[in-house]
């Protein structure tokens, strides 16, 4: 018997490797390139307090933990709740483990399904059973049998290795996708994080000005006692300072918005979550942005796109080889006996070997439409590949862009903050000499502060605008961490 299995074994060894896998085989698609950045080609000028400073492209890609380059150590500790507590980023993280066992289901086809039972049964043949001899009436007998099955069905026309390639790809597809949703989480919790801040500097420089305006209150009230002043330079001023303080208390509305939204980002209620009140810091670091031709291996949405054409292109031979006849083996063997005793024995061994192939000969163009089918949704991988690539390159010129275009705004507007004062002080010497209203002041003062608000305002979306840029070069992730299987 173990000759027999074994030239069976060797038999079927020879077909299999005879056999051949049907399919195209995958080649990446072609995807849009550019020599350089446009944004990245004149680098803008430096602001004199030196908030950017561009990267050149032989600095390299970004690397281990960016978030880091900040210098900020409380945002440093709350990148690292990310990963141990977000639950956005635990959903993404199990549907990477159920792809990667479907690599393991897939492989398990590659090797014969083995069985092994054993029975025991007592038999009583029937006295009126047609045929039956009187000398068998009441015959009664036990059957006692140890048995093992084999089936195995050789991949002959490579369907399990399309298979296996299938899943191989759809699991690296999702750990890609688990890199990406990483990505996003800790570039949301950055750019929150820097808004939150952006904020606070807002409500520092309110609190500032709620102070210098009840000085100025002060002054009106004064003069207006000394008779150089009217009561409508006291309601002016009365007015300026409340609506300032509605204004300082409006941006805590804001700053509570972005605090909860940190807080379910690194998975804490919001109810017991708080971050102290700090202005937001001047320097904001330097970013290696590379090379285009890097962006195809830095960005994990491009690398789960192409997965996926790589998993469309293996449905592809999937599809095809139902064209093949189906060619099962099978082999049975194992013990037989009426009696315990003899049921390990020689005399009591049975087997059976055996094979068939079956052809489907018709089924009304079912395996025509599935094969174009297959055609089809590799073409629409392919062009969502080539999608993601496009926006990717756009992502990447629409942060430049604004890093450039923010960087010029922000010399500008500092002049403009520096004017704005100058116009405050100049009206406020007129208005002490007794030259001018206190309109005047009133309208410097609401000048200054709305210049000096759009300042701050323009050094946050200088923040986030930076974390974009980061996320959109792919945050230091490369292919090379993409797991074999």
């Amino acid at each position: 018997m173990r000759f027999r299995i074994a030239g069976l074994a060797a038999s079927a060894t020879a077909i299999l490797l005879a056999g051949c896998t049907v399919g195209p085989n995958y080649h990446r698609p072609v995807a849009p390139e550019a020599p350089a950045w446009k944004e990245n080609a004149v680098p803008p000028p430096n602001p004199p307090n030196g908030t950017w400073k561009q990267a050149e492209p032989s600095d390299g890609a970004l690397k281990g933990k960016w978030w880091e380059r900040y210098n900020d150590p409380q945002l440093n500790a709350l990148e690292e709740k990310v990963a141990v507590s977000n639950q956005t980023l635990q959903i993404a993280m199990e549907e990477y483990f159920q792809a990667r066992e479907l690599v393991k289901v897939a492989r398990s086809q590659y090797y014969p399904t083995l069985s092994l039972g054993a029975s025991a049964s007592r038999t009583r043949i029937s006295d009126n059973q047609p045929n039956t001899f009187k000398a068998f009436t009441h015959f009664q007998f036990n059957t006692y049998s140890l048995a093992g099955q084999a089936q195995w069905e050789p991949d002959f026309w490579g369907q399990v290795r399309r298979t296996v390639e299938q899943a191989r790809a759809n699991a690296q597809a999702s750990a890609a996708l688990l890199a990406n949703v990483e990505l996003s989480l800790r570039a949301e919790l950055a750019s929150d994080y820097f808004e939150m801040r952006g904020l606070d500097s807002q409500k520092e420089l309110l609190d500032n000005t709620v102070t210098s305006y009840e000085q100025y209150l002060e002054l009106t009230q004064i003069r207006f006692k000394g008779g150089v002043a009217t009561e409508s330079d006291v309601a002016l001023a009365q007015t300026q300072l409340e609506s300032t303080r509605a204004q300082d208390v409006d941006v805590e509305v804001a700053r509570a918005q972005y605090e909860h939204a940190i807080a379910t980002l690194i998975g804490v209620p919001a109810s017991i979550f708080s971050l102290p009140e700090m202005p937001l810091g001047e320097q904001i670091p330097p970013i290696p942005v590379g090379l285009p031709s890097q962006l195809l291996e830095r960005r994990p949405d491009i690398a789960a796109a192409e997965r996926q054409v790589d998993a469309a292109n293996a449905q592809i031979g999937i599809a095809i080889s139902a064209f093949y006849p189906v060619i099962p083996l099978t082999g049975n063997g194992g013990m037989l006996s009426g009696s315990p005793g003899t049921l390990i024995q020689g005399p009591s061994e049975m087997w059976s070997l055996g094979a068939s192939a079956v052809e489907l000969l018709f089924e009304g163009g079912r395996r025509h439409a599935l094969t174009q089918q297959a055609r089809d949704a590799y073409e629409q991988q392919v062009a969502n590949y080539r999608q993601t690539v496009l926006a990717a390159f756009q992502d990447v010129e629409d942060n430049l862009a604004a890093i450039r275009i923010l960087s010029d705004e922000s010399v500008q507007q500092e002049a403009a903050v520096a004017a704005a004062r100058r116009s405050l002080m100049i009206s406020t010497h007129r208005y002490k000499g007794g030259v001018t209203t206190y309109l005047e002041v009133l309208i410097a003062q609401t000048v200054q502060l709305t210049n000096e608000r759009t300042q701050e305002d323009i050094a946050t979306r200088q923040f986030v605008a930076s974390v974009q840029l980061i996320r959109a070069l792919g945050g230091g992730w490369s292919t090379a961490q993409m797991p074999k299987l």
